[in-house]
C-alpha cells in the first residue's frame, strides 16, 4: 500500500481508502461479511475509512467502530458526514442554511457519530451536501471552529454535489475547509479542471469518491441489471442512463491492458492525478478488498493510455441531465 499526504493535516493516508456506503443497507449487504472485509482492509494497510450517518442511519458508523475496536493496534483515520437537517440530497441554493446545517444540528450529529463510532474525536467531519449559497453563513463556520477547539473533530471537509465540482469554491476560500470529497472517475473528470489545481495550491486534501461510477466501471453490469425495490441504483441507472453508460463501458473495455481488469484501470486512472489524496471504493467482501487494494501496487498507467482516457472517455454531465 502506498500512502499520500492528506493536505495540510499532514496525515499519511492509504491512497486507496474504504467507502462504507454499501454497508448501510444496500441490496446484498451482510454485516458479518462487512466486518470481515473491514478487518482484511486494516490487515492490508488501508487506514482511511469514509462513512456517514446517512449510511443506514448510523449503521455503517457502528460497523466501522466495531471493526476498529477488534484491531485496537491499527491506526485508522475515520471520516464521517453530517446529513442536512432537511434530509434532502443534493444541496440546493434555494434551501435555507437554517434548514440544512444550523449550528445545533451540526453539533448534535457530531455527537451522535462519536457515539456510533465509539471514539473520542472524529478525524474528519464533513457536511454531506453543499451549496456555495451558504458559504457566507457564520453558523457553520462557528460550529467548525468550536468543534475543533473542543477536540471533537480534528479536521473539517465538505462532500460536493455530484457533477458540481466548482460549487464549493467560495467555501474553500474561507480557509476553514481541510478536505473536499468529489465524484472523480474515468467518466467524471471535470474536477481536474478547476477544483484540483485550487486544492493543490492551498493544501486542501481531495477524496475521490464513486471511482467505479456506482458499479459500471467494475464491468459487472448488464443491460438487464436491476436491484431490489428501494435500492438507489434503480434510480441512478434508469433504462436510458444504463444503456448510455454501458455503451461507454463497451468503448472503454478494449483499452484495458493485458493482465489488468477494468476496476484496476479505473482506480489507477484516479491515482494518476497528484491532487488526489485517496479514493474510496465501496467494498463489502474480503475478495473485493484484496482486489482493490492491490491496485496501489505496480507501475503507473502509461502516459499514452492516460491521454486516451482523458481525451476520449470523459463524460461531462449536469445535475439535471440524468438521475
Amino acid at each position: 500500500m502506498r500512502y499520500r499526504t492528506f493536505g495540510r493535516t499532514g496525515w499519511l493516508v492509504s491512497e486507496i481508502g474504504y467507502g462504507l456506503w454499501g454497508m448501510g443497507g444496500w441490496t446484498g449487504s451482510d454485516d458479518e461479511e462487512s466486518l470481515r472485509a473491514l478487518d482484511r482492509a486494516l490487515a492490508l494497510g488501508c487506514n482511511f475509512f469514509d462513512t456517514a450517518w446517512a449510511y443506514g442511519q448510523g449503521k455503517s458508523e457502528q460497523l466501522l467502530g466495531q471493526a476498529l475496536r477488534a484491531r485496537r493496534g491499527a491506526r485508522a483515520y475515520v471520516a464521517t458526514k453530517i446529513p442536512p437537517k432537511n434530509m434532502r440530497w443534493p444541496g440546493k441554493a434555494e434551501y435555507a442554511v437554517a434548514d440544512t446545517f444550523p449550528p445545533d444540528h451540526i453539533r448534535a450529529y457530531t455527537e451522535q457519530s462519536l457515539e456510533n463510532l465509539g471514539v473520542d474525536a472524529i478525524d474528519l467531519q464533513q457536511l454531506h451536501v453543499w451549496s456555495d449559497a451558504w458559504a457566507d453563513d457564520d453558523g457553520w463556520k462557528r460550529s467548525v471552529d468550536e468543534l475543533k477547539r473542543e477536540k471533537l473533530m480534528r479536521a473539517f471537509g465538505i462532500s460536493v454535489n455530484r457533477w458540481e465540482p466548482t460549487n464549493v469554491m467560495r467555501a474553500l476560500a474561507t480557509g476553514l475547509v481541510d478536505s473536499v470529497q468529489v465524484v472523480y472517475n474515468i467518466f467524471d473528470q471535470a474536477p481536474q479542471d478547476e477544483l484540483f489545481p485550487y486544492c493543490a495550491a492551498h493544501g486542501i486534501a481531495v477524496i475521490a469518491r464513486v471511482p467505479f461510477d456506482e458499479g459500471s466501471l467494475t464491468g459487472t453490469l448488464t443491460r438487464t441489471s436491476r436491484w431490489a425495490e428501494g435500492d438507489w441504483r434503480n434510480v441512478y441507472f434508469n433504462a436510458d442512463h444504463l444503456a448510455a453508460t454501458l455503451d461507454r463501458v463497451d468503448r472503454l473495455t478494449p483499452l484495458v491492458p493485458d493482465g489488468m481488469q477494468l476496476p484496476e484501470l479505473a482506480l489507477r486512472f484516479i491515482l494518476a492525478h497528484p491532487a488526489v489524496s485517496t479514493t474510496i471504493p465501496g467494498m463489502r467482501r474480503p475478495a473485493h478488498v484484496e482486489r482493490n487494494l492491490a491496485a496501489s501496487d505496480g507501475d503507473p498507467l502509461p502516459p499514452r493510455l492516460l491521454d486516451a482516457l482523458r481525451t476520449h472517455h470523459r463524460w461531462d454531465r449536469t445535475p439535471n441531465a440524468t438521475p
